[in-house]
């Protein structure tokens, strides 16, 4: 079952453009990098060479790529093209045009490679993509940043949009159009299929699970692979095996701090709080050392989003790391239960973390909207759940989240107080409205809003 992915367009204007780099996709394990980048370069390129540095195709070309470089002083000469020279012997067929791509999945795997990435941009004319899903390995000292040679694209798991159009194809057609929509029970349907979401999260294999199923069951089923698998390989970059054990343990923090009817921090950091919380309910045996370490992989692994806190409403006294969200639906219910958060906690919760990622997805470049990541803000002994500020239109939004009726006071004072332009509500049971510079709309829309 083929799901169509909107980042699929980046790739082809990646290809169009007249600046040449070398293409970098990150994103958490079991987004769809590997299938999405293989089903690009089968639809746009003539020839392609395709090296998984996990597996043996990696073992046999870093093979080839040793065997081509090798030089010792007194040798003779030195190989003059030995990167083309690897690729030639790991692939009879491979020439050095416009027509070949080149893709190095889980490039983290080597440094040697990765730190070869401005060579592939200038001394190729065929095109190379590297990926990874654990490009936080990357930040050791043996890699190298290759600045102004590469392009980035994050693949993400579904998106609302993403999953609608594979759930139902008429439906989504109908959402596109909502505005002058026929269908009289639109809002209701969507709805429905919103919550769905929420339950299943984005993961392609989830996703297709419970298409093919309809078994919310066999979807979780499909999702606690997903985090087992996960688990597992992170092991091979960890000193200590057992620092893989805290992961557990900060999920189920993070969905501690998430469901507090008072969201702010004791302490000044997200990982601060985790540590304190994962030591006092969990294990009393872990370091701060760990714990920051943990919270860290699993930020550059894309799991975890940082959200910063903006102080009083005032955008120059802004605090990065202030909480933090999973960078999935499904992911988040999982957890949201196991901790036994009720089913109005978890509806609050998860909307607002559905929010959250929508925010970071248009902070990717182009970026859409202001600020280092999504951000809420305090004012008055209050909050607001997010502040938003539209870059091309430079408005400032105060966003409010809620599963249901909800006065949003701390909102309100904010934008009479002219600390804000609009005050956006994001609800669950909502047709929407405008009054002013008030808008309400259904949470299912945020995806087409333009701020």
């Amino acid at each position: 079952m083929y799901l169509k992915r909107q980042v699929y367009d980046k790739l082809i204007r990646w290809k169009n453009e007249r600046h040449r780099t070398t293409l970098e996709i990150s994103g958490a394990r079991q987004t769809g990098k590997t299938f999405l980048v293989n089903k690009f370069a089968d639809e746009h390129f003539q020839h392609k060479v395709y090296i998984n540095l996990f597996e043996l195709s990696g073992t046999q070309f870093m093979a080839c790529y040793k065997k081509a470089s090798a030089w010792e002083p007194g040798m003779g000469a030195r190989p003059r093209t030995p990167l083309h020279d690897a690729f030639k012997m790991f692939d009879e067929e491979f020439r050095d045009r416009e027509d070949t791509i080149v893709i190095l999945d889980e490039i983290q795997e080597s440094a040697e490679l990765y730190n070869r990435i401005r060579e592939f941009t200038r001394q190729f004319r065929c095109r190379f993509v590297v990926t990874g899903s654990y490009l936080g390995k990357v930040y050791d000292q043996e890699f190298r940043y290759a600045s102004g040679d590469m392009t980035k694209a994050r693949i993400y798991t579904l998106s609302f949009e993403e999953f609608l159009q594979a759930f139902d194809q008429r439906l989504y057609e109908e959402y596109e159009r909502i505005g002058d929509s026929r269908e009289k029970d639109i809002h209701h349907r969507l709805k429905e299929v919103y919550d769905i979401y929420c339950q299943t999260g984005g993961y392609p294999s989830v996703v297709r699970t419970y298409l093919e199923t309809k078994s919310l069951e066999e979807a979780q089923g499909e999702l606690t692979r997903i985090i087992g698998t996960f688990m597992d390989e992170s092991i091979r970059y960890f000193t200590d095996v057992l620092d893989t054990q805290v992961f557990t343990d900060i999920f189920l923090a993070i969905c501690r701090i998430l469901s507090r009817e008072k969201k702010g921090l004791e302490e000044d950091s997200i990982s601060e709080e985790l540590q304190k919380l994962v030591t006092r309910d969990y294990s009393s045996n872990i370091s701060k050392a760990v714990c920051n370490r943990a919270v860290s992989w699993l930020y550059f692994s894309g799991v975890i989003g940082f959200c910063g806190k903006i102080v009083e409403m005032d955008i120059l006294n802004y605090k990065q790391g202030s909480r933090c969200y999973f960078m999935d639906l499904g992911l988040a219910t999982y957890y949201l239960g196991r901790v036994g958060a009720t089913p109005e906690e978890m509806a609050g919760t998860i909307n607002e973390n559905y929010v959250y990622i929508n925010l970071k997805r248009r902070q990717d470049f182009p970026e859409e909207i202001a600020f280092e990541t999504p951000a809420f803000a305090t004012y008055r002994g209050g909050e607001v759940d997010f502040v938003v500020q539209g870059r091309k239109s430079s408005l400032r939004y105060a966003v409010e989240v809620k599963a249901g009726k909800h006065a949003g006071n701390t909102a309100r004072k904010v934008l009479s107080d002219g600390k804000a332009d609009r005050l956006l509500y994001l609800k669950g049971n909502t047709k929407g409205g405008k009054e002013g510079k008030v808008e309400t709309i259904p949470l299912y829309l945020l995806e087409r809003y333009k701020f």
